[in-house]
């Protein structure tokens, strides 16, 4: 007997790149075929950590900055997207931790990222893919995103 997909909430998990269409088209696909909700969410790095934590400056402002830009990026994306995305979500924090979260809190039953082509070990240790993977309590798909070549 064949089990079929039916997935009921997917959240697709962005990184603002160019390769975003590409992952929000599969997800919408399966989405579309599951006649389920869909919700984009994109974590940012809280500046803190990416500063070391210890700069004597407030930089709350520009995490402000940075959100707004990023809820900004999302509902282009949403509104380019084929399939109705009917949430957006940008968090500050742990990617993986923040989608983990994100997925419990919404009841998600699919959580869809974009992996790049890379070969061996280089495309799971330290990916965020990876990273999304491990700790998940719903199922995960690393959508491969090839990069384009003048060739093709």
């Amino acid at each position: 007997m064949t089990e079929t997909l039916s997935y009921k909430h997917i959240i697709i998990g962005v990184d603002l790149s160019e390769d975003c269409p590409a992952v929000i088209r599969r997800a919408a696909g399966i989405a579309n075929t599951c006649n389920a909700k869909l919700t984009i969410a994109h974590v940012l790095e809280p500046i803190a950590f990416a500063y070391g934590g210890d700069m004597p400056v407030d930089l709350s402002g520009v995490q402000e900055q940075q959100v707004q830009k990023a809820e900004a990026d999302l509902a282009q994306l949403a509104a380019s997207s084929p399939y109705p995305i009917q949430q957006r979500h940008v968090l500050v924090g742990q990617p993986a931790a923040e989608l983990h979260y994100l997925a419990e809190q919404e009841s998600a039953d699919l959580i869809v990222v974009g992996s790049h082509g890379r070969k061996g070990f280089s495309l799971l240790l330290g990916s965020t893919p990876n990273s999304v993977l491990h700790g998940a309590t719903c199922d995960v798909l690393a959508v491969l995103v090839k990069k384009q070549t003048s060739d093709s």
